[in-house]
């Protein structure tokens, strides 16, 4: 049995990743994809998916 680790941290990153995405749709839409990755790359680790 794994043990479970603590996920407060990539959830936090997550929101960030969230908060630089809304910010670059509203100003430079053209590169909102950038901040794609690392949205869902944290909220798949916050899920513990990954």
């Amino acid at each position: 049995m794994e043990a479970k680790s603590s996920t407060g941290k990539y959830w936090a990153l997550c929101f960030l990743w969230l908060a630089i995405l809304i910010l670059l749709m509203f100003v430079y839409r053209q590169f909102f994809w950038l901040a794609l990755p690392g949205t869902a790359t944290y909220f798949a680790k916050a899920l513990d998916i990954m």
